[in-house]
């Protein structure tokens, strides 16, 4: 389905310094268990991928690394440091950048603008002298487009660019909603679900983006997808999720033959069908 491919983890990545590990958390809504123990961790540039059926707890483990969800038990650790208990925009300083199962863009604004306001982490300019676009502030200010500009010509959707995001296709609102993430220099991408409700060109230029944005800019991916051939492709590694509990975890050909999987959630031997 995918031309390109990811390089795979060689042996020296495999050894590589975890950027994220998630050790044994529990969240709970009353009496509802959202997440039941998992562990798992990030390796610095690899892609990771979260499957499991819907109900089984992937988005909520997004939005416990984020910090939206606070997990009553377990640890979550950035780069050695725990970060439980930090605020959410903290996280996202530190490094970690997502996108959104439903599209959560600003819709009467343009393309511009809506990244612009992926930039707002890195300015450090007072809101007066923001407002007067004057000396340090007006600098910064170019520089934000600058980079900005970088990203539009990166995703290719300069023939957008003025275009209030309303008014666009639903594959290239995805896009602008992966910009804007990228416009805070993530060292760590959530990707919740970033090839949903798409049609097939539109996952297969979304799975080239996603790789370029591996190799070209050094990002660390995390995905949540129930695109089963796309995840198969292109992670590197797969943490199969039920009930909020994981049930396995491996290479993609590992996690394809596992019984377990296979029950729970597949059903089949075969992962060439799109989970629905």
């Amino acid at each position: 389905m995918i031309d390109a491919r990811p390089t795979g983890v060689n042996d020296s990545q495999s050894s590589a310094a975890e950027l994220l590990e998630v050790d044994e958390i529990s969240l709970r809504f009353g009496g509802v268990t959202a997440i039941d123990a998992v562990s798992f961790a990030v390796r610095a540039g690899e892609l990771y991928a979260i499957i499991g059926p819907n109900g089984a707890g992937k988005t909520s483990i997004f939005n416990s690394i984020s910090q939206v969800y606070r997990p009553q038990v377990g640890d979550i650790r950035w780069q050695g440091e725990s970060v439980m208990g930090v605020r959410p925009d903290k996280i996202a300083r530190l490094g970690v950048a997502r996108t959104f199962q439903n599209i959560e863009l600003f819709p009467q604004m343009t393309v511009l603008d809506n990244l612009l306001t992926g930039r707002h982490i890195r300015m450090s300019r007072s809101f007066l002298a923001g407002a007067l676009w004057v000396g340090r502030a007006k600098r910064e200010e170019i520089e934000q487009r600058r980079k900005v500009e970088d990203i539009i010509d990166f995703l290719e959707i300069e023939g957008w660019r003025k275009h209030p995001v309303a008014l666009l296709p639903y594959g290239i609102q995805k896009r602008v909603e992966l910009g804007r993430a990228l416009a805070m220099e993530p060292k760590l991408l959530l990707l919740d679900e970033p090839v949903a409700g798409m049609n097939l060109e539109e996952t297969e230029d979304m799975a080239r983006f996603i790789l370029d944005i591996r190799r070209e800019l050094d990002v660390t991916l995390l995905m949540v997808e129930h695109d089963m051939g796309l995840v198969m492709d292109i992670a590197d590694r797969v943490m199969v999720l039920d009930f909020g509990r994981k049930i396995s975890e491996g290479t993609p050909s590992e996690v394809q033959n596992d019984p377990n999987v296979i029950a729970a959630y597949l059903g089949s031997t075969e992962l060439d069908v799109q989970a629905t």
